[in-house]
C-alpha cells in the first residue's frame, strides 16, 4: 500500500476535491487551476503505472485502486461540466428543449455507463482468475477522453485565443464516446467468452 504507485495514485484521488472546488470557484484564475489540477491528476495515471514497472513496485492493491482513481477523476469531471452547461451552445433546439437536455447528457451517459459494465465485468472475471488485457484502442479511447474533457474545462478561455477550440473538444468528446462503445463491446465479448452457464442438478 506504501509504494510509491500507490501513493501516485491515492494522490490522484486526493487532486479529485481540489479540481471540484477550483472548477466551482468563479474567474479565469481558478478555472487555469482546475486545468492544471485536472492535467496534473490525468499524468499521474501514467506516472504510477511507468513507476510499477520501473520499480517494479506492482501490487493487488494498486490494481484495484488504479482504475478506481481513473474513473472517480473522469465521472466527477463530466458531472461539473454537465452542471456548468458547458455543451449547452451544441445542443439547443429550439423547438425542443427536452432533446436539448437529452443530447447534452449522451457523451457523458455513454462513457460513464461503460466505465461502470467494465468494472462489473472485471470484477466477475476476477473470481475466475481471468485478466483482459488493456487494447490500443482502449488506451487512444482514454487519451482523446481525457483531452477532451480537458480541453472543454479550458474551453471558455481558449476561445478567447482559439476560436471554435470548444467545438473542437466537443467533437472529441463525442470521438471518445464512440470509442468508448467500441471497446466496451470488445471487452464484453471477450469476458463472455469466460462465464460459464450454471446446470442445475442432475442436468447431463
Amino acid at each position: 500500500m506504501y509504494r510509491l504507485p500507490n501513493a501516485i495514485t491515492i494522490a490522484r484521488i486526493l487532486l479529485v476535491p481540489v479540481f471540484v472546488i477550483a472548477f466551482a470557484l468563479p474567474g479565469t484564475t481558478w478555472r487555469l487551476v482546475a486545468f492544471a489540477v485536472f492535467c496534473l491528476a490525468g499524468l499521474s495515471d501514467a506516472l504510477d503505472g511507468l513507476a510499477a514497472r520501473r520499480l517494479n513496485a506492482g501490487s493487488d492493491f494498486g490494481r484495484m485502486l488504479d482504475p478506481i482513481a481513473d474513473k472517480v477523476l473522469v465521472a466527477v469531471a463530466l458531472m461539473m461540466l454537465v452542471a456548468e452547461g458547458s455543451v449547452r451552445q451544441f445542443t439547443e433546439f429550439n423547438w425542443d428543449p427536452n432533446l436539448s437536455s437529452l443530447l447534452r447528457l449522451v457523451p457523458a451517459l455513454i462513457i460513464l455507463s461503460r466505465e461502470i459494465l467494465v468494472s462489473g465485468l472485471r470484477e466477475f472475471l476476477a473470481e475466475t482468475r481471468v485478466k483482459i488485457r488493456v487494447t490500443a484502442v482502449a488506451k487512444l479511447k482514454t487519451t482523446i477522453q481525457m483531452i477532451a474533457i480537458g480541453a472543454m474545462i479550458l474551453g471558455p478561455i481558449a476561445d478567447q485565443y482559439i476560436p471554435g477550440a470548444t467545438y473542437f473538444a466537443y467533437a472529441a468528446l463525442w470521438v471518445a464516446a464512440a470509442l468508448t462503445v467500441y471497446t466496451g463491446v470488445a471487452y464484453f465479448n471477450e469476458g463472455s467468452k469466460h462465464i460459464r452457464p450454471q446446470h442445475a442438478p442432475g442436468d447431463a
